[in-house]
């Protein structure tokens, strides 16, 4: 079998795999966010009167289904390569194993550690800990996601020894240590954004879904296999999170699954070199993002809302567009978006 359709067998294989796993586990998981009253805690009208009477029908649905995806991806990753040394290499489980110090370790340790981190800021915002019970302070989470980019940047100028960086259509560019600086910002934006995104059932879920999807087929075009089966098992947990996070969700992704997955998208998109597509494969993220940014300058500015709610979905919803309808046209946007992107990396591949 050729060498590009095997690895294709392996990405759909270990997807699938993914699926199937995490489509097993997450009905125990719901039950035990239940059972430990792991319920969402919805801000309080006085601070967000537009949200809380949007949403007040949420209070109480679990959180931390994040854990759905990256305790799937960490499982899958770990059982593999403990397998793949006491199995012949060439058997189908000796090739199973997407673990590698060059393209896999970095992004499952960024995951991992950002979902830890996630984590307890849900469970703070759960318990009421924190400010106004709302979980960590803002610049206590700028400041840890901002350290696990730092050690990101460090991995990538020290133990991988890289600082070129790719302007499409204009070339390769060796920027020094301003690629950390570089570094930093692309994770750190890349996090917040998707977690601006979390915030209807099944959005940052779809939207999530359809960038892992660009990643895989734009580290496969590149010959990364390891990636794109890393993103491809991420995209399968994705697919089975979301078939218990549609309307009405059963559980949402919390924290532990939006800023830990956005740090990955992030890492993967500077793994790929593909930095200044990322703004297009994840358009959905930049708008809500935006929205969010615009929103408070123009308060700030002319001491009056631009949105009746922010992020933009929140808009939508006050101007009465209903849920699934909301989340169903912005993934549309992504999809299309996603495959723009995908198709202007190759377009640039061959030029």
């Amino acid at each position: 079998m050729p060498l590009k359709s095997f690895e294709l067998v392996r990405i759909l294989f270990l997807s699938s795999i993914a699926f199937l796993f995490a489509f097993a586990w997450a009905p125990f998981l719901v039950h035990q966010l239940k059972q430990w009253k792991m319920g969402k805690s919805i801000r309080a009208a006085a601070d967000a009167p537009i949200f809380a009477m949007l949403h007040a029908k949420k209070q109480g649905t679990p959180t931390m289904g994040g854990l759905l995806i990256w305790g799937t991806v960490l499982f899958l990753a770990i059982l593999f390569s403990m397998i793949a040394p006491h199995v012949p290499a060439n058997s189908l489980l000796g090739h199973l194993n997407f673990l590698s110090r060059s393209e896999t370790l970095l992004p499952l340790g960024a995951l991992v550690a950002s979902a830890i981190v996630g984590l307890l800021d849900d469970y703070y915002n759960v318990k009421g800990i924190g400010p106004k019970g709302g979980g960590l302070r803002m610049r206590h989470r700028m400041l840890i996601y901002t350290a696990i980019a730092a050690v990101g940047a460090w991995w990538f100028r020290m133990k991988l020894d890289w600082d070129l960086l790719h302007v499409p259509f204009l070339g390769d560019f060796n920027i020094g240590m301003w690629y950390v600086p570089f570094f930093i910002l692309v994770i750190v934006a890349t996090a917040f954004s998707v977690n601006e995104t979390d915030g209807l059932d099944g959005l940052a879920g779809g939207t999530l879904m359809t960038s892992f999807a660009a990643y895989a087929i734009i580290s496969f075009s590149q010959g990364r296999y390891d990636l794109a089966i890393f993103c491809g098992v991420i995209l399968g947990a994705l697919l089975a999170f979301l078939w218990f996070n549609i309307h009405p969700a059963a559980f949402f992704m919390g924290d532990t699954g939006a800023m830990s997955l956005g740090v990955t998208l992030g890492i993967v998109a500077m793994l790929t070199n593909t930095a200044f597509i990322l703004p297009v494969i994840g358009l959905v993220f930049v708008l809500e993002s935006l929205s969010v940014i615009t929103q408070l300058s123009w308060k700030r500015i002319f001491k009056r809302k631009l949105f009746r709610s922010a992020p933009f979905h929140h808009h939508l919803e006050a101007i009465d567009w209903p849920e699934p309808q909301i989340v169903m046209r912005l993934w549309v946007v992504s999809m299309v978006s996603a495959a723009l992107g995908v198709a202007l990396i190759l377009l640039d591949a061959l030029m």
